[in-house]
């Protein structure tokens, strides 16, 4: 058997890698983080499987469900939210696995940050804006920050930043980073991105409060930085008639369509 890593994606349940949802229908065990995942996912779920939703459980129940699972020669989907590669708490059940002897795969998913630019409409990084996104979060109860992870040190690079469960701490998250982005600096809050009941507010780091009509929870993610207002940009040189690339040398291109052999 294999336990079945999953990235479930962003919440719209359309947003599964085709792997994923093969995976899902191909096992007798399906475990899901159902804070998170929503229910549309198990329709892909065989008929007949077990599906247990791992919200309330401790890490140790868990791994008995897998334990379970192994021991009975049956495969397991463990769906997590957005892609797993962040705060997915994978890392911890990999390394019970690897200890058990349980072999496992991963599967990646469309991460909320991705979700969330596709909402507003925007790249991330534009030419002579912002070349880099950083995905960071606050401290909180279940996991602090290490010493040098924090948002002024990020702020300084001029990235745009892509703050997760942070939301709560608004008013810090605000003073910190209008200190090196400026008060006039755009900022975007995409609530439950590609979910139906998604919500989306623009505003400045000067005006974001303001801008709130009502608190969000969590599971809000807030985007800061210059390339999400910017429109006066450099266009790059990917597509520029005279940059020789491997796929298009200089002088291959046509200028318009209708030059095209």
């Amino acid at each position: 058997m294999t336990v079945h890593f999953i990235g479930a994606g962003p919440g719209a349940p359309d947003l599964i890698t085709l792997r994923g949802r093969n995976l899902i229908a191909a096992s007798p065990v399906c475990l899901y983080a159902g804070s998170l995942v929503p229910d549309a996912l198990l329709d892909h779920c065989p008929p007949g499987a077990r599906i247990v939703n791992t919200a309330p459980l401790s890490l140790d129940a868990i791994v008995v469900e897998i334990v379970a699972a192994h021991d009975a020669g049956q495969d397991v989907a463990r769906l997590h939210s957005g892609d797993l590669s962040v705060w997915s708490a994978m890392g911890e059940q990999l390394r019970r696995l690897r200890a058990l002897g349980i072999p496992y795969d991963i599967t990646p998913g469309v991460p909320s940050f991705a979700a969330a630019a596709a909402a507003l409409g925007a790249e991330l990084t534009l030419p002579g804006v912002a070349q880099s996104v950083v995905l960071t979060r606050t401290s909180g109860r279940a996991t602090p920050m290490p010493p040098g992870e924090t948002l002024a040190a990020f702020a300084t690079t001029g990235a745009t930043l892509a703050i997760h469960l942070s939301i709560h701490v608004l008013d810090r998250v605000l003073a910190e980073l209008t200190l090196h982005y400026g008060a006039d600096c755009p900022v975007a809050v995409v609530w439950r991105a590609s979910w139906p009941d998604e919500r989306i507010v623009h505003a400045t780091l000067g005006t974001l409060e303001a801008a709130l009509a009502s608190e969000l929870e969590r599971t809000a993610l807030i985007l800061v930085g210059r390339a999400l207002g910017a429109s006066d940009f450099a266009e790059s040189r990917l597509y520029a008639g005279d940059y020789d690339r491997r796929f298009r040398p200089v002088g291959t291109m046509p200028r318009f369509p209708d030059e095209a052999e």
